[in-house]
């Protein structure tokens, strides 16, 4: 058995180490805090923006664009979304699993390494890529530390350039749909050409007023709210689609286009922070808990040994008084 000495400087190292992780676990929560409200401001507009650019693009009116016109596919480009930083579980992992696993579906169809290009935002998928020696499309750290709407937008026109002139025949995106707290989607979606079955709202739930983690609490929300919501689906009305387009629809779709794939990717950068945030509260908190019951079971040895150490003091002194 330990030492009293090495029980108590254990005792000690697990302390500071609980310290560190319970701040962490606060910065995160307040980190994720502002992330939720991000996704709440800009959701609303993105939303409507998907929902008129696809409308126009799956009326019957003769439109000549080519964005939501699939071709063959030789080249492939993939937006990539992971954190800079570790300590969030699997959360960086599974994304870059997931990368190699599309890859090796478009493997299977005859590409090779040289026919994909990576855009990697995030240090550790940035790491993972150059390590398999891929083409990356450049570097974008300040973004995954910081997002912004105009990191975005230069983003999304150097993706849609490059998808217009054929240097990349099928672009898409993998990053974890933020979902809750404690639940975030790893997700996988097309970005060019434009999926127009793609569902619009079905993938949109978002819980962005709690950061509650626990599955008890998650399952009282739930049941809690559910009459609410049953109430706002009968209220909703649809969006009427009969729109009246100025000058025409081709001009109008020159400038939502741009629009809605710069919103596409500041959404999955938004998502991919949110969901970082959960992962490392997620994870620190599980660290802390940890750290408890280690105390509490250090603790129990210490006095154990404490007792044990007092007891045989006395029998010693009683062993003496005897001789």
């Amino acid at each position: 058995m330990p030492s009293l000495k090495e029980i108590k400087n254990r005792i000690a190292s697990v302390n500071s180490t609980r310290k560190i992780t319970s701040a962490m676990k606060m910065v995160a929560s307040s980190k994720l805090h502002h992330a939720q409200v991000a996704i709440q401001n800009m959701l609303p507009y993105e939303t409507l923006l998907e929902h008129i650019l696809k409308s126009f693009l799956a009326s019957d009116r003769d439109i000549d664009m080519p964005f939501d016109k699939p071709r063959p596919v030789h080249r492939v480009a993939l937006i990539v979304f992971t954190s800079n930083s570790s300590l969030c579980g699997g959360f960086n992992n599974n994304v870059i699993k997931k990368m190699i696993e599309v890859m090796n579906e478009y493997k299977a169809q005859g590409l090779t390494d040289d026919d994909f290009l990576i855009y990697p935002v995030g240090r550790k998928v940035e790491e993972k890529v150059t390590k398999m020696g891929l083409k990356k499309a450049g570097s974008f750290l300040e973004l995954a530390d910081k997002p912004n709407s105009e990191g975005c937008r230069q983003l999304g026109t150097d993706v849609g350039t490059k998808w217009y002139r054929g240097e990349v025949d099928k672009v898409e995106m993998i990053y974890h749909h933020f979902k809750s707290a404690g639940s975030q989607i790893l997700t996988r979606k097309t970005f060019l050409p434009i999926d127009l079955e793609d569902q619009l709202y079905e993938d949109k739930e978002r819980d962005l007023s709690s950061d509650v983690v626990t599955a008890k609490a998650q399952e009282y929300k739930r049941r809690h709210s559910h009459q609410a919501e049953e109430s706002e689906r009968e209220d909703a009305k649809p969006l009427n689609d009969d729109f009246i387009v100025e000058p025409d629809v081709e001009t109008v779709l020159r400038e939502l286009v741009p629009k809605e794939l710069h919103l596409m990717i500041y959404t999955a950068l938004l998502d991919s922070a949110a969901s970082e945030h959960a992962a490392r509260m997620v994870a620190m908190q599980t660290a802390t808990d940890n750290a408890d019951e280690l105390l509490r079971d250090l603790n129990l040895d210490y006095n154990k040994s404490r007792q044990a150490a007092i007891t045989n003091e006395l029998l010693d002194l009683a062993g003496g008084a005897q001789n």
